[in-house]
């Protein structure tokens, strides 16, 4: 896979995602695919939120994929192989949509890559946890916004 760094936003904070979110809007070409990565607790869901901007939406962990305006959400962490992509029939669900975001997504890129028409552009933000030295202060995140251009 080949990737290039397109932006990255250093010691986030959850008011923070709010700029964030519309940074990203404006910098990739829609439609777009965006594979949201980091560690439990990172905040890929409070992300989502924020990118979609309604505080109803919730983590699809269970049910997988989350339709809501013109994003469709993804939480594939219980997702184990390329069978279980198909059956989602993702195609269907991406009409009309400028965004797909897909938290834990970037190890089954090769089995979405298959689902997206074309026209998608392909990018990865991995969000990092960055251990606060102040016990009073909260940990901030690391944000890294990479197109990927060759999977």
């Amino acid at each position: 896979m080949i990737e290039t760094e397109i932006r990255s936003w250093k010691k986030v904070f959850e008011p923070d995602l709010t700029y964030i979110a519309y940074e990203l809007k404006d910098i990739v070409e829609k439609p777009a695919l965006i594979l949201i990565e980091g560690p439990v607790g990172a905040g890929k869901t409070t992300f989502s939120k924020v990118f979609i901007d309604n505080d109803d939406t919730f983590s699809p962990t269970y049910s997988v994929l989350s339709d809501t305006k013109d994003v469709l959400h993804a939480d594939f962490y219980r997702i184990k192989n390329r069978e279980e992509i198909i059956h989602l029939e993702i195609p269907l669900y991406l009409e009309d949509k400028n965004y797909f975001l897909v938290e834990w997504g970037k190890q089954h890129i090769q089995g979405i890559n298959r689902e997206l028409s074309e026209d998608f552009s392909i990018y990865c933000l991995d969000i990092e946890i960055v251990d606060s030295k102040n016990e009073q202060n909260p940990p901030g995140r690391n944000f890294v916004l990479s197109q990927i251009l060759e999977i």
